[in-house]
């Protein structure tokens, strides 16, 4: 396939290209919030909803920008993922109001990745005055956003898609340099199928790559 060169990546030597393709849309995806809202401060204290495809990847790059981590999930079970694996530095479980009651005020920012229906009064709770709510993901229905807590704490609730090429390719560089992949699952071409109920049941660790050459390649 032949390409203009404005729009294409260029894919550092030894990256591996199945964890890496993932980040073209992930990656960019909580790369780009995070140097947007200036979250990307090290030092600073940045949330992470959803311990997902979205969210271990915006885990690995805060860390690599020097940031403290907590990742915030409605899943006890994560924990040791989180934090013993993507080495998050801390953990909160948003059901258990005791643990979310102690975070109270103490993040710079938070990075939402979760694309159902949930409460967003408890996470604008846990941030500090000037602290930044950002969206990535898009629940079917609107969200509750209570104006009062916003007010008093001069606290901002933003979103983000993806970036451009530019910072893409940043982002990819960054990348690189740090050692950061998706984590995947490689599968072939006539497991799509397959891969498609296990999606709708949550169960990939954490992004499907379709092996495209070794499957042509076996096809007699």
């Amino acid at each position: 396939m032949v390409a203009d060169e404005h729009f294409v990546v260029r894919i550092p030597e030894g990256a591996p290209l199945d964890a890496t393709a993932p980040l073209l849309c992930a990656g960019i995806t909580v790369y780009s919030p995070l140097r947007f809202y200036g979250l990307d401060k090290p030092g600073m204290h940045v949330g992470v909803v959803g311990l997902g495809g979205l969210g271990h990847v915006a885990v690995k790059f805060a860390k690599a920008m020097g940031v403290k981590v907590t990742v915030i999930s409605t899943s006890p079970s994560k924990k040791s993922e989180a934090v013993e694996r993507l080495g998050a530095d801390s953990f909160l479980v948003s059901r258990d109001q005791d643990e979310m009651q102690a975070a109270m005020g103490t993040m710079d920012g938070i990075i939402d990745t979760v694309s159902a229906v949930h409460p967003l009064m408890p996470l604008i709770g846990l941030l500090k005055s000037q602290g930044k709510l950002v969206l990535l993901g898009a629940p079917e229905k609107p969200l509750e956003l209570p104006a009062f807590p916003l007010l008093t704490g001069e606290k901002i609730v933003g979103g983000s898609l993806i970036g451009g090429l530019k910072e893409t390719q940043e982002m990819i560089d960054f990348a690189a340099k740090h050692n950061i992949r998706a984590d995947i699952e490689v599968i072939p071409a006539d497991y799509v199928n397959t891969a498609m109920e296990r999606l709708a049941k949550a169960d990939v660790r954490y992004r499907f790559v379709i092996d495209v050459a070794n499957t042509m390649k076996s096809t007699p």
